[in-house]
């Protein structure tokens, strides 16, 4: 057998020389002087370079060595590039050896992104024990499933033991509480062996509120010239701008080099604010294309504003359709509360965000109070990820709740089967295939500086809801910082003996099938947004050209009011409901003569 070894060269942080010892950098351009901690040994005072840089070689130091520096108000932290903090955020780092790792899948070349069916899920809660060796277990089922591409909620260590991963403030890290860094290796190199293609969200817009010792290592790092919702800004573009965007540039690397990753999902990029005239996306996105020309390197953002502009197949492979969760939602729930007021009753917006991609394209969007996105049919649909539940939408709920708590079967599974067949690139949140029982609250593990804040925040979150105007109704939303509430989260994989999800699951698995045989072979040649038109509230008509002719067509009814049926003139992949009586789809292919 062949073996690979992998580690990504990083200019800050500790790195292992090749006659033995290690280089310790960090940069600290707001401190003359700065100390290094070995193993608990007396601190050794690091060599102060051009630029705030602080270096210091140490031959006694090696893998496992433990570490920090020390600001010269006596403050010790941790290594913003840290490979592993093995006591939490508030801990020493350790050396790595990142070469150490014996890769298998040294013949692994990827996957193009028209064959993604993806696949989002949270470490912690997705098995009971909640590690990356714990997730290995559980990749044929995915891979029986038709699943293609695992999207694994963010890891970068985050204070305390469990987090939905966005507080997340040493992003180089894999969090102890999932494991060892190798042991992400092997679950990425695992999923490589059932051909399955891993993705990782990472967070370049924020740090979390506590263990961020970057703002006590080098203010410099965030800036006031822009805000955020979340905190203080990120210097992309004002003077010592350079070392991070560097930082995070190489973080990016590092995981698609060092762990072998097939791409990432970068959070919220709307809130990565920069006015420089080379935005960091495009320089991120330039510098991991050119370091990876081997191989499919697939990245995804999230993006409130929806610039169809950034979707440029050289650059950003898709977006994360929210427009397309939000029709279909709203059409299965009737819900209308907060954003989706905005897209209750408008079947227009239900056949332009099927078809086109965005449902709001420049147009005023009332719940925002600004107008929203730009057009996006020229894009192919394969640059929009769409979906019926994620961690967002499931989690930002008061209770956590599931589409299947809430939605009725019939009209879950004919969003269902609209979402998992469109041309645009579907993604199902865990346990979706069997209709999960568990709920997805939100949940997290901080100090008690911050425990309080954040419980109570939670609840006055929902204050302005009228379901929640009641003080004694808010008292009933789930304490986030209980470590039941996060139990409450994890899969109940036993469930699947249970003949209600073993039947849900089975109809997953068909219609993913379908995907596979009839779908997925027609992207490459589907190069823009469809046709539709308005049926009837609620009902759409779709037709996308197929390349050297052709129609792939869908016609759905997502209401409760049958509507007159007319013959099919394609072969019919997939009927779901009957007729076009209520709640139903059908998928058709008209062949070219």
């Amino acid at each position: 057998m062949t073996f690979a070894h992998r580690a990504h060269a990083m200019p800050f942080g500790a790195a292992l020389l090749p006659g033995g010892g290690a280089r310790f950098r960090l940069w600290a351009p707001a401190h003359a002087q700065v100390d290094l901690e070995c193993d608990g040994a007396p601190q050794r005072p690091m060599w102060r370079e051009p630029g705030g840089w602080h270096v210091l070689e140490v031959p006694a130091a090696g893998a496992g060595t433990r570490y920090r520096f020390a600001l010269p108000d006596g403050l010790r932290v941790p290594d913003p590039a840290s490979r592993h903090q093995p006591e939490d955020v508030h801990g020493p780092s350790e050396v790595v050896d990142p070469a150490a790792h014996r890769w298998t899948d040294a013949g692994w070349r990827g996957r193009p992104w028209a064959e993604a069916v993806v696949y989002e899920l949270h470490i912690g809660a997705f098995t009971s024990e909640g590690s990356f060796l714990a997730a290995i277990e559980r990749l044929p089922h995915l891979a029986a499933l038709g699943v293609t591409a695992l999207q694994i909620m963010p890891v970068a260590d985050f204070p305390g033991n469990r987090n939905w991963g966005y507080d997340g403030v040493l992003p180089f890290a894999p969090d102890a509480s999932y494991g060892r860094p190798e042991d992400l290796k092997a679950l990425v190199q695992a999923a490589h062996g059932l051909g399955l293609m891993v993705l990782l969200d990472v967070v370049y817009n924020h740090f979390g509120p506590e263990g961020a010792y970057l703002h006590a290592i080098a203010p410099q790092a965030f800036t006031d010239r822009h805000s955020t919702p979340w905190g203080a800004a990120l210097n992309f573009d004002g003077p010592d701008s350079g070392p991070v965007r560097d930082y995070f540039i190489h973080n990016a690397l590092y995981w698609i080099e060092e762990f072998h990753l097939d791409g990432l999902r970068l959070d919220a990029v709307h809130a990565i604010l920069d006015d420089s005239p080379r935005h960091v996306l495009d320089e991120l996105a330039e510098r991991v294309r050119a370091a990876v020309p081997d191989r499919p390197v697939h990245l995804v953002l999230e993006n409130e504003e929806n610039q169809a502009a950034r979707l440029v197949p050289a650059l950003y492979t898709a977006q994360w359709n929210d427009d397309a969760h939000h029709v279909l939602h709203v059409a299965a729930t009737g819900e209308r509360s907060g954003y989706y007021a905005d897209y209750q009753g408008n079947t227009e917006l239900l056949g332009r965000a099927l078809s086109e991609g965005f449902a709001f394209q420049g147009e005023m969007m009332p719940y925002r109070g600004h107008p929203r996105g730009e057009p996006s049919a020229v894009l192919p649909p394969t640059a929009f990820i769409a979906f019926i539940q994620n961690h967002d939408q499931i989690g930002n709920r008061a209770f956590g709740d599931r589409l299947s708590h809430i939605a009725p079967q019939a009209a879950l599974r004919a969003v269902a089967s609209v979402a998992l067949l469109l041309p645009q690139i579907p993604m199902l949140f865990m346990g979706e295939e069997w209709a999960a029982a568990q709920p997805f609250p939100f949940f997290c593990d901080f100090g008690p500086e911050l425990a309080d804040a954040v419980r109570e925040g939670r609840r006055a979150e929902f204050a302005r809801f009228p379901e929640f105007a009641d003080p004694a109704t808010r008292e009933r939303i789930p304490d986030p910082l209980a470590e039941a509430t996060f139990a409450s989260a994890k899969l109940g994989w036993e469930d699947l003996t249970k003949p209600a999800h073993a039947e849900t699951l089975a109809w997953y698995r068909s219609i993913l099938a379908v995907r596979h045989a009839e779908i997925i072979p027609r992207l490459p040649g589907i190069r823009h947004g469809g046709t539709w038109q308005v049926l009837a509230p609620g009902a759409v008509e779709i037709a996308w050209s197929l390349e050297g002719g052709g129609t792939l067509r869908l016609r759905a009814n997502l209401s409760d009011t049958p509507l007159a049926s007319t013959p099919e003139t394609g072969r019919v992949i997939w009927q779901e409901g009957e007729g076009f009586g209520p709640w139903s789809t059908c998928w058709s292919i008209e062949e070219s003569a």
